[in-house]
């Protein structure tokens, strides 16, 4: 049985996703550049993830209200109208998803916000630009 990269990363992952959808773990990516989010979308989309991206932190509320089935959310940190760090904080602050495991990305390597998002309860906290191996590490463990 040989797997390598992220034929293993999707594989942990499919067995984590119990049930929804076709198997397969469904990623929101939130990222107001619109190139970020196409890398993003396409490292995970590489791994056999379904994924959703979204521009803005408010547009990732009103899909996760009509979308019951994300297996987790990536997110910059830095977007305008709200943060990443301010939907960390709405994400595990409601009762109906705060189960949701939360990346957050940053092109900033601050010390103090990186503390501040894993209090908050962010799973990881990845420095951008964002590489295949960061995002096969993160998924693997968090989604196992």
């Amino acid at each position: 049985m040989s797997s390598v990269g992220g034929a293993v990363v999707a594989a942990a992952a499919a067995a984590a996703a119990g049930g929804g959808g076709a198997g397969t773990p469904h990623v929101l990516a939130v990222d107001d550049s619109s190139v970020d989010r196409a890398v993003i979308a396409a490292i995970l989309r590489s791994s056999s993830f379904r994924v959703t991206a979204v521009d803005s932190g408010k547009r990732a509320l009103e899909l996760l209200g009509s979308e019951p089935n994300v297996s987790m959310i990536i997110t910059d940190y830095w977007m305008p109208e709200m943060t990443g760090y301010e939907l960390l904080k709405k994400v595990k602050e409601s009762s109906e998803l705060k189960q949701i495991p939360v990346v957050i990305m940053s092109s900033e390597n601050v010390p103090t916000r990186i503390t501040r998002c894993l209090e908050e309860g962010a799973e990881d906290f990845l420095v951008k630009p964002v590489r295949p191996s960061d995002v096969y590490r993160v998924f693997s463990r968090v989604l196992r």
